[in-house]
């Protein structure tokens, strides 16, 4: 197999602010080799306290930044509050990447919005090293999101604070044209995340097989391997990370892991498939996608 070559820092556009706080988050923490792992725990307000049911302990960020920690992840995700009331006592250790938006899964998605309750300016102040926006692509409700997210990008650039976009297609138009993991529905909205200016973005692992009434060609047959390498080069220049998404069994992880990393993507970003488990197997587990990653840095 003929492996995608990841775009270098130097070779991103990038201004000095951003070369040098994402240069800090992938070569002063976890394997220190230009690859990423992060842990996302934003998902207390994307999907309420169901996701601790599996593991209480992780209702308490304490714990999580805890295990971020000591699992030598790049950086952990979360949102103003929990920034404000629990990061301080973590800074300096690992990288933190502020969510600057997010909404509850109360309502439908059927015209998605993740309203904005937190500014680059905040990330600055609490000593982030990178902003996160959610952009829900093909959503009726893209031209507010849009706007919202310009205002987000200028600000980041202004400040030198890198921009990860976590590039979710939403909405019924989506639905109606195979769905929001569809090679389609991922492969377009990586695309709209570089044309909008992403530093970096993050995508769900596109399913090929999910083709009904999607457009031409993504209604012939593609392996998972292609669909994923397809994503990355939609992406161009802007790095890509891959999402755990739910739940699911460690050796559909770690392929889903090494055909991420095979084609060309920055690192991955997993949370409920970390530490909805105990500690240890958590762990253990996160050696297994350290063994991966390894056997990828940046040239």
């Amino acid at each position: 197999m003929i492996m995608q070559k990841r775009a270098a820092l130097n070779e991103l556009g990038l201004s000095t602010g951003k070369k040098a706080r994402l240069h800090r988050i992938l070569f002063d923490h976890g394997l220190r080799n230009g690859t990423a792992l992060f842990l996302p725990y934003d998902q207390g307000l994307e999907h309420g306290p169901r996701d601790f049911f599996a593991n209480p302990k992780a209702s308490d960020p304490r714990y999580v930044m805890k295990l971020a920690i000591a699992g030598e992840f790049n950086g952990v995700a979360i949102q103003i509050g929990l920034a404000e009331k629990f990061f301080w006592d973590y800074a300096g250790e690992i990288p933190l990447i502020l969510k600057l938006n997010g909404k509850t899964d109360i309502p439908s998605d059927a015209a998605a919005l993740s309203p904005v309750h937190a500014s680059v300016e905040d990330a600055v102040r609490l000593g982030a090293d990178a902003v996160g926006y959610t952009l829900y692509v093909g959503s009726p409700a893209q031209e507010a999101d849009f706007a919202q997210y310009r205002t987000i990008r200028a600000d980041a650039q202004r400040l030198g604070m890198p921009l990860i976009v976590w590039a979710y297609p939403r909405g019924e138009a989506i639905e109606a044209k195979g769905g929001k993991d569809s090679f389609y529905a991922v492969d377009y909205a990586a695309r709209v995340a570089s044309e909008l200016g992403a530093d970096v973005v993050k995508v769900n692992f596109p399913h090929p097989d999910k083709r009904d009434r999607v457009k031409r060609p993504y209604d012939e047959n593609f392996s998972a391997q292609q669909a994923i390498d397809g994503v990355v080069r939609s992406a161009n220049r802007t790095l890509v990370l891959v999402s755990g998404g739910e739940r699911a069994g460690d050796e559909a992880m770690y392929r889903k892991a090494e055909q991420a990393m095979d084609a060309g993507g920055l690192g991955l970003i997993f949370g409920r498939n970390v530490w909805q488990r105990g500690y240890d197997e958590s762990l253990d587990f996160i050696d297994g996608l350290k063994e991966i990653l390894v056997q990828h840095p940046s040239q």
